[in-house]
């Protein structure tokens, strides 16, 4: 059983499923659980101009992820997003995710996602920007 509700998590993205989501078992493929944890974390950053995805000098990459599946999500079902940061180190960041159904207090899915800052141009890493780093740190849950 999953101990976290909602509010182990900071702050929260609406993500409509699609009819392509689903598969032949009629509930949303696992793989596509892992465009969602993207989706969330991406619109947070480009939402408060952390992100250009054309422009930015220092743009994350994502190192690891992992989804531990509860209970079957299924178009037309909106899925309430949420996330957390976990881990903030020199160059990385760890989030964490929880997929819920509309409403639910439990999450369907849980996971996170790891990105790694580097350089655009080189894909060496770089210290995670400081302004990034200000707006990460409003995403701790203690």
């Amino acid at each position: 059983m999953v101990s976290e509700t909602r509010a182990s998590y900071a702050h929260f993205l609406t993500i409509p499923t699609r009819w392509a989501d689903n598969d032949v078992y009629g509930h949303v493929n696992n793989a596509t659980y892992y465009s969602y944890f993207d989706t969330l974390v991406n619109r947070w950053l480009i939402d408060r101009g952390l992100l250009d995805v054309h422009l930015s000098q220092a743009i994350g990459v994502v190192v690891e992820t992992m989804c531990r599946f509860h209970r079957s999500l299924a178009f037309p079902q909106a899925i309430e997003a949420g996330m957390r940061v976990g881990k903030i180190g020199k160059s990385s960041v760890r989030y964490e995710i929880g997929l819920f159904g509309e409403g639910d207090l439990a999450p369907a899915a849980s996971g996170h996602f790891v990105h790694v800052y580097v350089d655009r141009a080189s894909r060496q890493p770089v210290p995670v920007p400081p302004e990034v780093r200000a707006e990460l740190a409003k995403l701790v849950v203690e």
